[in-house]
């Protein structure tokens, strides 16, 4: 019996220690990728940075265009739980509001806390895109997702029956208005807080959408 216990509490510290070894790697190459850019940046470099061999960084993510992906969607996701945005209790819980204002104000506040987490790394994939076949992969996946979202957002916003335009208005503002270009000159640029940001975000949508 106790062998058996102790055989379960291995392979349970196995899998943590597996887990926090993904975390300091994917932490680590975001940092490198940000600071340094995605084209100048090795796999030996974040192997380095992480405190781990090269040839762990390869077996846990195989070449730097998979992990790339991986820092992405960890980046806007907020961890590495294979669970869409939009499938999250956060998002769930903003599309749950009937009142479509009080809806779009509780969805700016949400979604700016992923700009913050993303914005850095978009404006790095922004500038490697026409060097690095990769970078431009994943930046065409983010727009192409981003698309779908605003869909997404737009068709719960028409079911409400309070949308003072059309349902393809209301998707193609959103999507214009989700890429974080507008965070990053208020906030990063301007100074302005997270709070203040959200706040008038909210009211661009509501005035945009509603008859207020």
């Amino acid at each position: 019996m106790s062998e058996i216990v102790k055989r379960q509490y291995d392979s349970t510290r196995r899998q943590e220690q597996a887990r926090e070894t993904r975390q300091r790697i994917i932490q680590a190459a975001h940092a490198l990728f940000v600071n340094q850019g995605f084209g100048r940046t090795t796999i030996a470099d974040v192997a380095r940075a992480a405190g781990v061999a090269v040839e762990t960084v390869y077996a846990a993510f195989r070449n730097k265009h998979t992990l790339l992906r991986q820092v992405w969607y960890v980046s806007f996701r907020g961890d590495e739980d294979d669970i869409p945005l939009w499938d999250r209790p956060e998002i769930r819980a903003v599309i749950a509001e009937p009142d479509l204002a009080r809806r779009f104000e509780a969805q700016a506040v949400v979604l700016t806390t992923v700009f913050r987490r993303i914005t850095p790394l978009l404006l790095m994939l922004q500038g490697a895109a026409t060097s690095q076949p990769a970078a431009a992969a994943m930046l065409a996946e983010f727009d192409e997702r981003r698309l779908d979202a605003a869909a997404k957002y737009a068709r719960a916003a028409a079911a409400t029956g309070q949308l003072a335009v059309t349902e393809d208005e209301c998707r193609d503002v959103l999507w214009a208005t989700l890429d974080g270009a507008q965070w990053h000159r208020l906030v990063a640029e301007r100074g302005w807080s997270d709070e203040r940001f959200a706040a008038w975000l909210g009211k661009l949508w509501i005035s945009a959408f509603l008859r207020v």
